[in-house]
């Protein structure tokens, strides 16, 4: 069996993951800890193969720096990262031999939402991306947001037109990543949504992935618990795992 901590475990995403991790036969539960609690510490004491972290994108760095210096496989459900940061930590994990992942989505099916959407970024390349959580989500865009503008860039092989930007009220355009707009929304009642909205001819297309409820991010959590210790590098995105 895989021996697995959970930081951040009485959060929503924390508790959710021990839950879901508890009840699969190929993974046990050796500790859960929170922001207040040492991660190195415990991972020294109760020697985890992989630690889930659900804490907040503000510690999302640094714990994943020190999970890999204390020999073990980061699965990282906190968002926030940038480009040059994945890639310092991608360095460490060669380093030390050590598999892990960082998620912006465990969900499968927001997985999908983001492939489909960076395939139809090559025959529609006008697109503006609308995403939406809960007002307790610390950051925007989210993770999955900016992981879906950067997926749309890279796939895009021609340009978008040109639009008229004036703005009457400050940000009523969003913001943008490598020319894709982003919004966000934050509300109660919400989980996470997220629309990826495409213009062509006389044509749209919507590619749209909702979240009733976090447990839909589980079988993204234990099966990247179940892969990350067979690797020996970090991957950034579930979609490498998945595959």
């Amino acid at each position: 069996m895989i021996k697995v901590l959970v930081n951040g475990a009485n959060g929503r995403m924390g508790s959710e993951a021990v839950k879901a991790i508890s009840n699969d036969p190929a993974l046990t539960i050796v500790g859960e800890i929170d922001y207040q609690d040492d991660l190195a510490a415990t991972i020294q004491e109760l020697k985890p193969q992989v630690v889930v972290d659900f804490t907040a994108a503000s510690a999302g760095f640094d714990n994943t720096q020190t999970i890999l210096n204390n020999g073990a496989c980061p699965v990282i459900g906190t968002s926030g990262f940038v480009e040059s940061q994945v890639a310092q930590l991608q360095a460490l994990s060669s380093d030390k031999g050590l598999g892990g992942l960082i998620a912006p989505n465990f969900s499968v099916g927001a997985v999908l939402m983001m492939k489909f959407a960076a395939q139809a970024a090559k025959y529609l390349p006008d697109v503006e991306v609308i995403e939406a959580h809960s007002p307790q989500k610390e950051e925007s865009p989210s993770g999955t947001g900016l992981r879906t503008a950067e997926m749309i860039a890279a796939a895009r092989t021609s340009a978008p037109q040109a639009t008229s930007d004036k703005e009457l009220v400050e940000g009523a355009r969003g913001a943008e990543l490598e020319g894709v707009k982003l919004h966000s929304i934050r509300l109660p009642g919400v989980v996470a949504q997220q629309t990826v909205f495409f213009g062509g001819l006389s044509e749209t297309l919507k590619i749209e992935h909702n979240s009733q409820h976090r447990e839909s991010f589980m079988p993204g959590v234990v099966l990247a618990c179940k892969k990350v210790v067979e690797r020996n590098q970090l991957v950034y995105g579930l979609e490498h795992l998945m595959d």
